[in-house]
């Protein structure tokens, strides 16, 4: 082997250090639902996607601890060989009366889920009208399909209408085909970045006057929208229309793993074409049942009680950077989700307010490019019912100080 063989990688790791975008990894050395400690140093935690503060709730954590003690540590095959275990299809069955579904399918991680599903439903030949904001998974998913993509402005029906329209006249063009051409439309119901929401009823009536298939992913509405949490698609009453409901349980519901929900036909298709679950080592149970048991908590009183509190805290965190910057999706008057995107354009502006706020005891993360337009580059705010009123009006203070230190543009501005 060569000594000088990852050279090219050397150069290519100092041109992101250059451009703000080189990512380093972050040891943390203990925490909570609510705080981390860093270098020693204890943080309130505003970068984490445990929204209810379920990851380390006692019944969740015992439910894991069980299902090591009854099942061990692995599944130790996948789930078509001998790793299809109890704690699995069990919450495979809760998943599906949460979402109102026939069925539904675990995956070992969110991305997975993605990977697998969507070129198992289409490939070349079929059409992908995907939004632009769509997460990463999404992206990857469609391009690994062979289905012919594009890409509608976000949330802009009438752009999605115009590529539905040119979508029909192409398959028509197909009549020979072995099949008739599929086309689905990929959407998130809260975006994980803008933390705003899709049109999910206008998107559910065009895309049926196509005859095509909707896909959303809700990753970051389920457990918080809803009567009993299930999601912004049961909170609308779309879930007979919507053909593809996408989850992860590693955000709310404090776990870790994907879904999907649907109709028993789409379940019993993924497990013969989904190849991120047909050749992929099952997931641990205790990640199953950890799983399960955050739901039974989000659809019963407690979970009432964690998204009063969530939203709670959502509205005061809100209220508290109105005066600092866009602490919220652009042109929306109020927050949509539990995220609260802070804008400020640039990588090393974003990179150093970041530091700034592990000065003032806070963590916050920087995000870039790619996982955000080139020059919209932010701090990403995530509230969790496991705040308390002392850590919003820390985050207040600290955000006045970085409007003023970092010369930010105030609400209104895109930085």
């Amino acid at each position: 082997m060569s000594a000088r063989w990852d050279e090219p990688l050397a150069k290519a790791l100092e041109q992101r250090q250059q451009l703000g975008l080189l990512r380093q990894l972050m040891p943390v050395e203990s925490g909570d639902s609510r705080t981390l400690v860093v270098e020693g140093r204890s943080l309130v935690n505003f970068g984490s996607n445990d929204y209810l503060g379920l990851a380390r709730h006692p019944a969740v954590c015992e439910a894991a601890m069980r299902a090591i003690r009854d099942w061990g540590a692995g599944s130790t095959a996948s789930r078509l060989i001998c790793g299809s275990l109890a704690p699995h299809h069990e919450l495979e069955q809760e998943l599906a009366e949460f979402k109102g579904t026939e069925a539904a399918l675990t995956f070992a991680t969110g991305h997975a889920t993605a990977l697998g599903t969507i070129p198992a439903l289409v490939g070349q030949g079929d059409f992908v009208l995907l939004d632009r904001l769509s997460h990463a998974c999404l992206v990857d998913a469609a391009r690994a399909s062979g289905a012919m993509i594009r890409v509608f402005r976000h949330n802009d029906l009438e752009d999605l209408h115009h590529l539905l329209a040119w979508a029909d006249r192409e398959r028509s063009k197909a009549a020979r085909s072995p099949r008739p051409p599929r086309i689905l439309v990929i959407t998130e119901s809260v975006f994980s970045m803008d933390g705003d929401r899709a049109p999910l009823r206008d998107l559910v009536e065009l895309k049926d006057r196509y005859g095509a298939w909707l896909m959303v992913d809700e990753a970051h509405a389920t457990g918080l929208f809803g009567t009993r949490g299930e999601g912004c698609i049961g909170e609308a009453d779309l879930t007979e229309r919507v053909e593809v409901q996408m989850g992860t349980l590693g955000k709310a519901l404090g776990s870790a793993g994907g879904f999907i929900a649907g109709t028993r036909r789409l379940v019993d298709w993924l497990v013969q074409q989904a190849r991120t679950f047909m050749f992929s080592t099952a997931p641990p149970p205790a990640q199953a049942a950890a799983a399960r048991a955050a739901i039974e908590l989000v659809r019963g009183p407690e979970g009432d009680q964690l998204r009063s509190r969530l939203w709670e805290n959502v509205r005061q965190a809100a209220a508290a950077l109105a005066g600092a910057g866009p602490a919220h999706a652009p042109g929306s008057h109020q927050p949509q989700s539990a995220i609260l995107p802070w804008i400020v354009g640039d990588n090393q502006r974003a990179l150093d307010c970041a530091a700034a706020a592990r000065e003032a005891g806070l963590f916050i993360p920087a995000v870039r490019y790619p996982a955000v337009g080139r020059k919209s580059a932010r701090l990403r705010i995530t509230i969790s019912a496991a705040h308390q009123p002392a850590d919003i009006e820390k985050l207040r203070a600290f955000a006045e100080s970085a409007r003023q230190r970092f010369n930010l543009a105030r609400e209104g501005s895109d930085g």
